[in-house]
């Protein structure tokens, strides 16, 4: 029989080992309890605010901060309703950042919004007027907000293109913590920034702001260090269910990778109301990891057979199909699986099933991958991604994310997730791209099914950079499909925003096209500031 070998021959093991585990994280000035109550008070405060601002413009730039400091899900009622009120209204106003915000805020919440409201600061050919274009803050502001477009918004293409060349020209200029806003916005526009990384610099830029309010700074370092007290507790516990599932599995072969699973699946939904949601997607990724490194890094094509075989059955009786190293890995898949279950409450437990379905259509298709690897096989570049793409485990992410929810996780949210359709195929997509651009930069290995950029280079006859631009566009594409789901799917918008969650965080994992999963090392420090370096006061 066929067993594991001990080393894997591509991964770097864990930088993290039992960290999680142990560590025990220091001692604040305030006890939890403390500042459980603070942060209520200040809760009251910044409703207060809100409700004290005298025109929209003011509650527009409330909202914003509030999105920027990741502290607006406490006030989600009060935004939408700032939201649709100024969506229902006219907007008579001659500045351009405040035009570009409301497109921006509106445009992210699921309000149309038509490009038409920046003609007015247009001249008779079209062109942006002067002033606007030596404006660093206007521009900068037009430059996110354009960055919302959907398929056809030619206009908002060159917009994009017209800020950043001017962004560009006087970045160098610049004073702090503009300079240091307009250089995080050319790398990254601010649309595709995950929140909690915005955070951790705009803390301590908020300060400087003009308008700037020391009762939401507070409430923002009080929610941060609240919230990474229980993201420890996940951690640990995750790390536990690891080191478990690692002895009783044994498939050494695969990356070790836990804590990224779980800052994955934190990069969907990290409020405090998400425990179990996050819980269950950090498990889910894990899965995929083995899965997929199983069926990429160490099975043989017959192996990959018995095991597609057998997760197509599932059923434990189906153990008997697999070799030995395998065997223990099913029946953990499968009781996995039904912890999930259990966790869920009665009227929820169907929402297994779907995931359940995910998993297997993954396997079928990492299956298919497999015969064109050990067959030598080069598909044409439109079967391999429509293949890789749900290989990538985007397509299951984006199921197994809506398992644990509340609400959001309807069961027409679950079939519209489990159908791959706009925005989860639009993650897909990215994801599949993102990582191979990233791995053809880093070098094939001999494990390495063809890529998306080398059979479009063998398709088409090019050099690599005309593969990299092509592919590049299509990522544009994607965003713009995922932008335009949110105005065509309303009574779904809470599951494509999650979905829309995990397709921004392609933007971090594969950041210079490098991939920070599987080559973790460069995330240490993110890490340690998200989940164990409190913010001090």
């Amino acid at each position: 029989m066929a067993t594991a070998p001990d080393t894997a021959p591509t991964f770097h093991p864990t930088i993290w080992g039992d960290f999680f585990i142990h560590h025990n994280p220091e001692t604040l000035q305030m006890s939890e309890e403390c500042m459980r109550d603070r942060s209520s008070q200040l809760k009251e405060k910044v409703v207060g605010v809100l409700e004290a601002c005298s025109n929209i413009v003011e509650k527009l730039n409330l909202v914003d901060t509030l999105q920027h400091l990741s502290i607006d899900h406490h006030f989600h009622e009060q935004i939408v309703s700032t939201l649709r009120s100024t969506h229902a209204s006219e907007f008579n106003n001659s500045s351009l950042h405040d035009v570009a915000l409301r497109f921006r805020l509106l445009r992210q919440h699921g309000f149309w919004v038509s490009p038409d409201v920046f003609d007015k600061f247009k001249d008779e050919d079209g062109a942006f007027k002067v002033d606007i274009s030596n404006d660093p803050r206007e521009l900068l502001s037009l430059y996110n907000a354009a960055h919302l477009l959907t398929h056809g918004e030619t206009e908002l293409e060159e917009i994009i293109l017209l800020a950043r060349q001017h962004l560009e020209s006087m970045k160098s200029d610049l004073q702090p913590p503009l300079a240091e806003q307009v250089k995080r916005a050319l790398h990254l526009p601010l649309p595709r920034t995950l929140k909690r990384l915005e955070v951790l610099h705009y803390m301590s830029e908020y300060k400087d702001e003009p308008m700037h309010n020391s009762s939401i700074l507070e409430l923002a370092k009080l929610d941060f260090n609240l919230l990474q007290r229980l993201h420890l507790k996940e951690l640990k516990d995750l790390s536990r269910w690891w080191e478990d599932i690692s002895r009783e599995v044994g498939l050494t072969y695969s990356r070790d990778r836990i804590v990224e699973c779980y800052l994955w699946s934190y990069t969907a939904y990290y409020e405090q109301e998400y425990t179990r949601a996050r819980m269950i997607l950090a498990k889910i990724i894990a899965i995929m990891a083995m899965t997929d490194d199983t069926y990429d890094v160490h099975a043989t094509l017959m192996e990959c057979k018995q095991l597609n075989e057998a997760i197509q059955r599932w059923e434990e009786s189906a153990i008997s199909l697999l070799p030995e190293y395998l065997q223990k890995f099913y029946l953990k898949l499968i009781s996995t699986f039904k912890e999930f279950e259990d966790e869920l409450k009665p009227e929820e437990k169907y929402r297994v099933s779907f995931s359940t379905k995910a998993f297997q259509i993954l396997s079928s298709n990492h299956l298919q991958e497999a015969e064109w690897f050990h067959k030598n096989h080069k598909p044409r570049f439109n079967d391999q991604v429509k293949v890789s793409s749900i290989c990538s485990g985007a397509p299951w992410a984006c199921v197994g994310l809506l398992v644990g929810m509340g609400e959001t996780a309807t069961k027409e949210a679950l079939e519209w997730a489990l159908g791959c359709t706009d925005a989860v195929r639009a993650c897909a997509v990215v994801t599949r791209f993102m990582n191979d651009l990233a791995a053809f930069k880093q070098g094939k290995n001999k494990y390495d099914v063809h890529s998306s950029v080398e059979c479009y280079i063998s398709e088409h006859g090019v050099a690599s950079d005309v593969a990299f631009a092509k592919i590049g566009s299509m990522i544009e594409d994607a965003w713009k499909t995922t932008n335009q789901a949110r105005f065509e799917r309303p009574e779904l918008l809470p599951a494509i925003q999650r979905v829309a969650n995990i397709t921004t965080s392609m933007m971090f994992w594969y950041d210079d096209q490098k991939d920070a999963f599987t080559y973790s090392n460069g995330l240490e420090g993110t890490i340690r500031r998200l989940f164990v370096d409190p913010i001090p006061f």
